[in-house]
């Protein structure tokens, strides 16, 4: 092999890439030529530094100063209507996306705030329902009631009525004097009574009603 071959298959040689027969003979050359010996004793030594320096880490902001010499390119490449074309979408998306979930959530919170803060009033007043809130209605009752503030010889009680229309609780707001009998027949009589119960945003919830005993007459 001559030393032109051998020069052109130092590099491969070095690294390992040449064929079984090639190593063979670029071996015999380099033992008995001492000028392609030292020119391969000079790369040995020049692949020892380069590999002592070692990878130089990339800096912290490389990926971002790429993005941007990219964005930039594209925008250069762009006509003058396309690029204030898409400043005009970008602001545009900036504003209205913020703008659009403040909307919706200040139309849930205030539907919230209402279900939550008068459902008694919309109960005794009998509201038209609305798509928010809709009151608690009467289903059943073993005693003859009516929904409403009462008169001056009715037992009136405000009810708490859970989401599965039963009464939960229950207190006395006016009384007449003669009503202690009704009064020991009320917790059987909340107990059997049954609602359908009030709803906010379509799911059953607890409220309260107004419920006026205007006699006491047991059914069936």
């Amino acid at each position: 092999m001559t030393c032109s071959v051998v020069k052109r298959l130092m590099s491969l040689y070095l690294d390992g890439e040449v064929t079984r027969r090639d190593l063979t003979q670029v071996d015999d050359h380099l033992r008995s030529c001492e000028e392609c010996a030292a020119l391969y004793s000079s790369l040995q030594a020049t692949q020892a530094l380069v590999g002592a320096v070692g990878r130089r880490a990339a800096p912290p902001d490389l990926a971002l100063r790429l993005r941007v010499a990219v964005s930039q390119e594209i925008t250069n490449r762009r006509s003058l209507w396309e690029s204030l074309r898409l400043r005009w979408d970008n602001a545009f998306d900036a504003v209205m996306v913020p703008a659009t979930a403040g909307l919706v959530t200040t139309v849930i919170i205030f539907g919230l705030l209402i279900s939550s803060l008068y459902p008694t009033e919309m109960s005794a007043a009998n509201d038209v329902p609305t798509m928010l809130y809709t009151p608690a209605e009467l289903q059943f009752t073993p005693f003859e009631l009516s929904m409403g503030t009462g008169s001056a010889d009715s037992l009136v009680v405000e009810a708490f009525v859970g989401p599965d229309g039963r009464v939960l609780d229950y207190r006395i707001l006016s009384a007449p004097e003669d009503a202690q009998a009704t009064l020991r027949e009320l917790k059987n009589t909340l107990i059997f009574t049954t609602f359908h119960p009030a709803t906010a945003f379509g799911r059953p919830t607890a409220s309260r009603v107004i419920l006026s005993f205007s006699k006491v007459q047991v059914k069936g």
